[in-house]
């Protein structure tokens, strides 16, 4: 089995990218079901990186289908410590702008609990701490990326994760600016929530492609719109990317790492035997 020690989530076109080399495309399956996709694995500035597309190639996904449990899984399977997640936003304030990057450091859940947020449950209580949802350490080094690249970067914000297909009503996201929300996008959740379950550090490069609704001046939302922009905003986030690979340092000081540590409520020999071996690549070090 291949491995990797850091994954990127995002457009299927993200690992087509300048200095990729030795890729292999991996095929797996979990638990959970299988992934998206298949994961490109590719050596880039010295180091092996894992590529899963989000939706599928193709964009075949909608992001309440997302398989994310599965896709956490895949790449925990493979070694991936690091996950730079790459999705699409808009912007709720009129000083983030189109092609604008803003890598949050907040998340509000607007999703409406279709979609599988926990590894856990059936017979394993665990409680996560959740109060800062992205890794301060790889957002850091995302931010220093995009500046060396010369994108107009955004550090820290809050993303209101709606749950879609739909885009928002002009109701909706007039009350979210009332809130005080900065941006809004349909996939960072239960990435984040699973990322930290299975103790990897995540971190949102999101690329601005429309004002939403909210803004008077400028035309609502379209489906064109965001592709329209997307095709421009993976060029940047290929750049940011090739930028951070080199600077995502070995060590781990950030909580990401220790996030089960305390975290299993339930008695060790109350733990189902089928939940300690179906998990056992996530707990499996805590329990033995």
């Amino acid at each position: 089995m291949p491995t990797a020690r850091i994954g990127v989530i995002g457009g299927s076109g993200l690992y087509e990218m300048e200095g990729l080399s030795d890729i292999q495309e991996v095929r797996l399956d979990t638990p959970f079901g299988p992934p998206s996709d298949a994961v490109t694995i590719g050596s880039l500035e010295g180091e092996r990186v894992a590529f899963l597309p989000r939706h599928g190639r193709g964009h075949r996904l909608a992001p309440s289908e997302l398989p994310s449990r599965a896709n956490i899984y895949a790449l925990k399977s493979l070694g991936v410590e690091h996950i730079i997640s790459v999705s699409a936003c808009g912007s709720m304030r009129e000083d983030i702008a189109p092609l604008d990057v803003v890598i949050p450091d907040q998340v509000f859940d607007r999703t409406k609990g279709i979609r599988p947020a926990t590894f856990f449950g059936d017979g394993l209580v665990v409680h996560i701490s959740f109060a800062d949802p992205f890794c301060p350490e790889l957002s850091g080094v995302l931010h220093q990326a995009a500046q060396t690249v010369g994108a107009h970067v955004h550090r820290g914000g809050t993303l209101v994760v709606m749950e879609g297909p739909q885009f928002s009503t002009r109701a909706e996201s007039r009350i979210y600016r009332q809130w005080g929300v900065d941006i809004i996008g349909m996939t960072a959740l239960p990435e984040a929530k699973l990322a930290r379950e299975a103790e990897i550090c995540y971190a949102t490069l999101a690329m601005v492609t429309d004002y939403d609704v909210w803004h008077t001046t400028e035309e609502p939302v379209t489906a064109e719109m965001v592709v329209r922009n997307l095709q421009k905003n993976v060029q940047t986030a290929q750049r940011i990317i090739r930028a951070a690979i080199g600077r995502i340092g070995a060590a781990r000081p950030c909580p990401c790492a220790l996030a089960l540590q305390d975290a299993l409520i339930t008695q060790k020999p109350a733990i189902p035997a089928a939940r300690r071996e179906r998990l056992d690549l996530i707990i499996g070090k805590y329990l033995r």
